[in-house]
Formats: structure tokens, C-alpha cells, sequence
């Protein structure tokens, strides 16, 4: 999220130490904050400060730009009000600092009373009012329905036990894994972190131990106001205040942090926990490294001399006119740094009908007949049946994906370096291949694409848009959606989108205009045609287009006719606008990376994959497949099942 004048943050425990701190950096970039505390002086005093700070920022408002509210937190009437005055002033909520926190020192054998002004107390504040809080603010934003960033303060005895204060500990460790529980929260663009400093100067000086008047006096008896120089010395001294609002603002802009603890030193500096060694002890990861891979039996993968593939034997935008099925014999032993792969699975693209066209050919020159026949596919998964000499890295039995030409067969043999291990073999993996990595690369790399914009997708229900509209809500950002139908329209809104237009009920060019005057940030096109002319005229000051393809150009008689933009230099020019291409063959470097990231993604919750519920069976379907999918009514990514047999076996796994 960036920083930036015009957000509102509320910040529990605001009026002092940490929490005064950060409404403090939160005013000096013109941010407009609630102030709220037990303490009503310290916390007039602060939200005065903060006034006058953003002053520089807002002029003639007919609001303040700070609030202060006087809360106990563990009063749920009063927390709940406090949210509720924040929301009638500032009209939603963009980040909420839960940073109210009281410690108690007192030896839990040594304690007289109930515990109802020590250990229960602290509980209360410290966990209990934070989970309160994080309700209250998580509704906030979902009912804003614009992104937003929670931070729970916990400690570092929330990472490692405090013998001092056994209760203290046990209620930051539960924020940490309360915090981290809340991770899927991401999918509807609001993030919850943790904060973990070690030790702060004005913590140990118990500026925020005292929970009300009344127990001021027991605090100071039992706690005293200094700390054991020893123990300083130990942690590295006291952390500079600066250093813990640093990792809070961090926390803040980074996109890719969510479910995460920070913990700050000064013998460590800023690190985030756990650390990748100790996760990997509990969390089933896609990396290379740590996956878990699936593991068939090599004696149940039956290699026979021949196989079936689809070839293009004559150019045709037509995808049934242009292929044929063809038997190849399938030779053995496999040539040295090769493998053979079982196909499983594989993906239907829109661009099928330019491969077959001779589209993705026409810049080798020459005579582009003379590739005939040439093997048809983009993708697909299956499982290792074979490995040549060299191939070490690989076992057989293994699943895998590939993303070359050919994967329309029931056996591919690729170079083992286009390999890219999986965890199964599944045809939700097919789905990240082409579609879900063009939208995870050119989201970042031709778009740039940040949070707090305003993103729209184009065909937005197809293989790729579900992708698109998913990535730009965790990134942050405001989606809008085309698509045709009310069945698309409904999965849309199911995965978040803010708003969904479907062009059979409206006309997006009036929507647009009218909803969206100010432009759009970024658009991911694949439409081509009068989409394309729609969405350069939408486009916002500094917006940038991505074109990912142009599917309403690729069915024409001739093929992929060109279209002719006059006066598009001036366009782009009077606005500072950009028009990026992404062609994702190019881009194969950032391939594994990505797919990681998408199937950590996946098998957290965090990201949905949805496939077409039209079942193709075999070779023989791969050209209805490609023909419904330029009907216009597939939903989700469109797969084709080559080998239904070994599938049932890996379903079952």
C-alpha cells in the first residue's frame, strides 16, 4: 500500500510509546489517524501534534484531520464505538495499528489477588482486545471493499518465552499465531501482520503498564521503573524507536507481506519469523528445493512402442482443418539430458489457431510451409516415464509440467532443462501454466503494477482473467471486470471483483465514463478489436495497457488481421500513457519463479484455480475443445484429459 495523504489509519495505544510514534509518521505523510486511548491528556496532546503536522497536507477540511477517542479497549462497547466514529469521519478504514499492550511483572505465585488487575488483565489487553480490534477492522474494510493493512503488536516473548512475565508472553504469542492464521484474509486485498520488537526504552519504563488510575499505584510498587542494566547489555540495548516504526511502515507498503511476523533487534536488525529453514519444517512448500513431489510407481507407467500426437500438417486459422492425430514410434533408449514425459493433462489457449496458422513462424522467413507438420500444444502435465543419460535431477515416476510445443500427445520428449517439477500432477497446475504465469508476469513486468490503483480486466472470466482479477486484489488494488454472461458475471464477483460488468446487460463504454471518470490505472487486454479502442480511450494519466492478446482478431477468414490505430502516438503522448505487449515465451526465465509462487498461492487458500466443468476426453476432443473455447461461453481454463486412466490413479493419491 502506498503512503500517501488522504488514507485514515486508527491506532489503539496511540497516545505513547510505539503507538504514538507511528501516528506521528503516519501524519507526516498527510495520513488523517484516530488517536485511541485510556489516557485522555496524553492523548489530546498527541492528536494535537498530529493536527498540526498534516495541516501542511489538508487545507479548508470540514473534518479533523485527527481524532482522538478515549477507550479501554477491553471494553467492547467502547472499542466498537471508537471504530464506529472513525468510519462516520473519515468513510472507511486503510490500516489499523492494534497497538495497545499493558506487562505485568509480578510473579504469578506472588500474586495476592485474583489476577483480574495482573495476568487476566494483561491477557485481555494484549490478546483478547486484539482480536476485537481486528474484527472490527477487518469489516471495516470489507464493507469499504478496498484494500487494507492490519498490524498486531506483538513482542519478541511472543517468538521465545519471558520468563519475567509468563502472561505477558503466552498473550504476544497468541497474537503472533492469531496474525498468522489470518493469511487468506489476503484474497480480498486486506493484510494482517505482526510486529515483534525486542525491547524498546520506553516499554521497559511501563509508560503503557498502567490499564487505568486505579492500578497505577500496584504497577509501580511491583514493577518499578527501571530494568536490569544486565539484561539490556544481553539484547544489544534498547531499540531505537526509529527501527520499530521503519519495520512498521515496511509492513505497511510491502504488497507480498501478509501473515507476517517481523521480529526487530538491534543483534539482528529487521527479520522476518519464522525464518524459511523453520517454516519448511511444517508448511508443505512448491519450491524446488522443498516440494513434495508425487511418486507413481515407474512399473505402472506402460511405454508402448507408438504413441498418438496431434500434428499441423497444413496452415489454416481453422484448428480442425489444420491438424491431424498421427502415430509416432516411440524409440528407446531416450536420448542423453532428455526426458519422456506421460501426459496427463493439457491446456486449451486461444492462440492455438495462430500456432496452426503459422502465426508464431511468420518471423523466421522463408517459406513457413516448409516446417510442416509441425507438433501442436502449448502445456500440459504428466509424469516422468523416461529419463536419458545425464539426467539426474529427474526421477522417473515423478510429475512434472512442461510448457513447449507438442504437449497435444500422449508422450512428449523434451530437453530435461524445460522441465518444471510439481507437486501433482493436477489439471489446476495446467491452468497456472500459460494462463496463470502470463498474468502473474505481466502484471509485474508490463504493468508495473503496484497497490491502490484501479486495474481492469478484459474477458476477465476466461483462463487467464480469473488469474489477472485475483492477482490484482491480493496486490492491493481496486478490479474491474468484463465479461459476458450472468453465470460469468456471478464467478467474478465470487472472486472479489469490485466491480463487474457484463456488456450483454450494460455498455461498458457508458459504465466506464461514468463510474470512472478520472480513467483506469492499468488494463490487461486480450479482446483486441473495439475492446482495445474502449480501453485506450479509458485509460487514466500515467495508465499503462498490457496486451496479452487479441482473441476477437484470431477467428477471422484470413486469420489475425491487423488493425490500424491512427493518431495513437498523441494519444499516448498527451497523457503519459503506455502501451505494453507481453508475449510470454519471452519472459521463460521468470517461469519457475513464478508457478511457485502461484501454487504457494493455491495451496494456501490464498488463491482460487477454476476449470471449465466441460469434460474433453482424449486426442479426438482437443478440436471441439479449441472450438468451444472461441465460442466465448467457456468459464475458467478450458483442459482436455489425454490419459483418463492414469489420471483416476493420481486423483486418488
Amino acid at each position: 500500500m502506498e503512503l500517501k495523504p488522504g488514507l485514515s489509519a486508527l491506532v489503539t495505544g496511540g497516545a505513547s510509546g510505539i503507538g504514538e510514534a507511528i501516528s506521528i509518521a503516519f501524519a507526516e505523510r498527510g495520513i488523517f489517524v484516530t488517536v485511541v486511548d485510556l489516557s485522555e491528556e496524553k492523548g489530546k496532546q498527541v492528536t494535537a501534534v498530529i493536527q498540526k503536522i498534516n495541516a501542511k497536507f489538508h487545507q479548508n477540511l470540514k473534518f479533523p484531520s485527527a481524532l482522538f477517542v478515549r477507550c479501554d479497549v477491553t471494553n467492547s462497547g467502547e472499542l466498537s464505538s471508537a471504530f464506529a466514529k472513525h468510519l462516520q469521519t473519515y468513510g472507511g478504514l486503510d490500516i489499523c495499528i492494534n497497538n495497545a499492550g499493558i506487562y505485568t511483572a509480578l510473579p504469578l505465585h506472588n500474586d495476592p489477588t485474583d489476577g483480574s488487575a495482573t495476568w487476566k488483565r494483561t491477557i485481555n489487553v494484549n490478546l483478547v482486545a486484539v482480536i476485537h480490534s481486528t474484527i472490527l477492522a477487518v469489516r471495516a474494510m470489507q464493507a469499504a471493499k478496498r484494500p487494507g493493512v492490519i498490524i498486531n503488536m506483538s513482542s519478541s516473548a511472543g517468538l521465545y518465552p519471558s520468563f519475567a512475565d509468563p502472561a505477558y508472553s503466552a498473550s504476544k504469542g497468541g497474537v503472533v499465531l492469531f496474525t498468522r492464521s489470518l493469511l487468506p484474509y489476503r484474497r480480498q486485498g486486506i493484510r494482517v501482520n505482526a510486529l515483534c520488537p525486542e525491547a524498546d526504552q520506553l516499554w521497559y519504563l511501563c509508560c503503557e503498564v498502567a490499564a487505568d488510575n486505579a492500578n497505577l499505584e500496584f504497577v509501580e510498587t511491583n514493577i518499578g521503573s527501571k530494568v536490569d542494566p544486565k539484561f539490556v547489555t544481553l539484547v544489544g540495548g534498547f531499540i531505537p524507536m526509529k527501527m520499530v516504526v521503519t519495520g512498521a511502515l515496511e509492513l505497511i507498503t510491502d504488497n507480498t507481506k501478509a501473515g507476517c511476523c517481523l521480529w526487530i533487534t538491534n543483534r539482528r536488525g529487521l527479520e522476518y519469523w519464522p525464518t524459511p529453514a523453520e517454516e519448511a519444517k511444517y508448511r508443505v512448500s512448491s519450491s524446488k528445493s522443498s516440494r513434495r513431489f508425487l511418486q507413481i510407481d515407474p512399473l505402472d507407467i506402460k511405454l508402448p512402442q507408438s504413441f498418438k500426437k496431434i500434428v499441423v500438417d497444413s496452415l489454416n486459422h481453422n484448428f480442425r482443418a489444420a491438424t491431424r492425430i498421427r502415430c509416432a514410434p516411440l524409440t528407446q533408449p531416450i536420448n542423453p539430458n532428455h526426458v519422456l514425459v506421460k501426459i496427463l493433462y493439457a491446456g486449451v489457449n486461444a492462440s492455438d489457431v495462430n500456432f496452426s496458422s503459422g502465426r508464431y513462424f511468420s518471423g523466421k522467413g522463408g517459406d513457413i510451409a516448409r516446417n510442416l507438420p509441425f507438433d501442436a500444444g502449448f502445456e500440459a502435465v504428466g509424469i516422468i516415464a523416461a529419463v536419458g543419460d545425464a539426467v539426474n535431477d529427474l526421477k522417473i515416476g515423478s510429475a512434472a509440467a512442461v510448457m513447449t510445443y507438442g504437449s497435444y500427445a500422449e508422450f512428449m520428449i523434451v530437453p530435461s532443462k524445460f522441465i518444471l517439477p510439481v507437486a501433482k500432477p493436477e489439471p489446476e497446475v495446467v491452468a497456472m501454466l500459460t494462463s496463470g504465469l502470463t498474468a502473474s508476469i505481466a502484471l509485474e513486468q508490463a504493468a508495473q503494477m503496484g497497490s491502490g490503483k484501479t486495474v481492469m480486466i478484459t474477458a476477465a472470466a476466461g483462463g487467464t482473467g480469473q488469474f489477472a482479477v485475483q492477482l490484482a486484489k491480493l496486490g492491493g488494488n481496486k478490479v474491474i471486470a468484463t465479461c459476458g454472461g450472468k453465470d460469468k458475471a456471478m464467478f467474478l464477483k465470487s472472486l472479489g471483483v469490485d466491480r463487474v460488468i457484463n456488456y450483454r446487460d450494460e455498455d461498458i463504454k457508458t459504465v466506464l465514463k461514468k463510474e470512472f471518470p478520472e480513467g483506469i490505472d492499468i488494463i490487461y487486454e486480450s479482446v483486441g478489436g473495439k475492446m482495445f479502442d474502449m480501453c485506450l480511450n479509458a485509460l487514466a494519466i500515467f495508465g499503462r495497457l498490457v496486451v496479452i492478446g487479441m482473441i476477437s482478431q484470431y477467428q477471422g477468414e484470413h486469420g489475425w488481421t491487423p488493425s490500424n490505430y491512427p493518431g495513437i502516438c498523441e494519444k499516448l503522448l498527451a497523457k503519459s500513457q503506455t502501451v505494453a505487449g507481453f508475449f510470454l515465451p519471452q519472459y521463460s526465465h521468470l517461469w519457475r519463479q513464478h508457478l511457485d509462487k502461484l501454487y504457494n498461492a493455491y495451496s494456501s487458500g490464498m488463491l482460487k484455480v477454476s476449470l471449465d466443468p466441460k469434460k474433453f476426453v482424449g486426442l479426438d476432443s482437443v478440436a471441439d475443445a479449441v472450438e468451444y473455447l472461441h465460442t466465448g461461453n467457456s468459464i475458467g481454463k478450458v483442459v482436455v484429459s489425454i490419459d483418463t486412466t492414469l489420471c483416476q490413479a493420481v486423483a486418488k493419491l
